[in-house]
């Protein structure tokens, strides 16, 4: 498991907002490199975000999406200091993890 998610969770008022960049090819499998070879699909399947270790957050991808892919919503009802945990697992079965807390905005 690798952990090249950057989160930043920021409570402005009574709203939380998640800010999240995760460091990932996201290759579609059309592209090819210099030599002409075709780049196998390498991409995020799933993401889970979870707010003391309850789920938010469940999110499905495919090869739609950009490389690093960046995500920010808002949430409400967290407080300074809740944890924000970010789980992603990809279609070559690796993982990745990340872990914030919520601090003043």
């Amino acid at each position: 498991m690798n952990n090249d998610i950057k989160i930043r969770a920021l409570l402005k008022d009574k709203t939380t907002e998640l800010k999240m960049i995760i460091i990932h090819p996201m290759d579609t499998g059309r592209r090819k490199n210099d030599a002409g070879e075709i780049i196998p699909a390498h991409f995020i399947e799933l993401l889970t975000v979870k707010l003391n270790d309850i789920v938010i957050l469940e999110a499905q991808w495919g090869t739609g999406i950009a490389k690093n892919p960046y995500l920010t919503f808002n949430l409400n009802n967290a407080k300074i200091g809740d944890k924000i945990s970010v789980y992603w697992k990809d279609n070559l079965g690796e993982t990745g993890f990340g872990e914030s807390s919520i601090v003043q905005g």
